[in-house]
């Protein structure tokens, strides 16, 4: 399975396309989104249109993407608001499943700490994904976000699995 990760911003919106092959993740692109300065109404189309671009390169087969969490800033939550939107938009419109994840649950699935700090995203991601270059913070983010998600769904048809088993045996 294919999945998109997305970590929203109104200036850089991270992408990531992680791959699970088995029980093996493999990162099939990453990078960033960054809007040209101006209004807000041009940068959210800039983030559909490039969320769009790596939907139709890549081919995900699941969007995953940052839940909005609390601001001390108001208008910086209605911006992350905005910037998720158009990026959902986006998937919704080819058709993928939308799944959220808070920022601390993304944090706890990949470091171990719902408190880790961006540095530790980034060398957890280049760890777990073998990722020899230098990452960009919103990549890593983006990365975290889908490796989130496919652990989540690994995991969920794992103990479907089982159940399955148990009901069956108890027959």
């Amino acid at each position: 399975m294919r999945v998109l990760g997305i970590d929203p911003g109104s200036r850089v919106t991270g992408f990531a396309v992680v791959e699970a092959r088995g029980a093996a993740l493999h990162p099939i692109g990453f990078g960033v989104i960054r809007p040209a300065a101006g209004e807000m109404a041009g940068r959210l189309a800039e983030i559909f249109a490039g969320v769009a671009r790596v939907v139709a390169e890549l081919r995900p087969e699941a969007l995953a993407i940052e839940s909005v969490f609390l601001a001390r800033n108001a208008q910086s939550a209605l911006k992350l608001g905005q910037a998720r939107g158009a990026a959902i938009c986006a998937a919704a419109q080819a058709g993928l499943p939308v799944f959220e994840y808070a920022p601390r649950a993304v944090k706890l699935a990949v470091v171990g700490s719902g408190r880790a700090h961006k540095a530790q995203v980034q060398h957890m991601m280049r760890q777990i994904l073998r990722i020899d270059e230098p990452l960009a913070a919103d990549a890593a983010d983006a990365l975290a976000v889908a490796v989130c998600h496919s652990h989540t769904q690994q995991t969920q048809g794992y103990a479907s699995r089982r159940l399955t088993r148990v009901q069956e045996a108890a027959r």
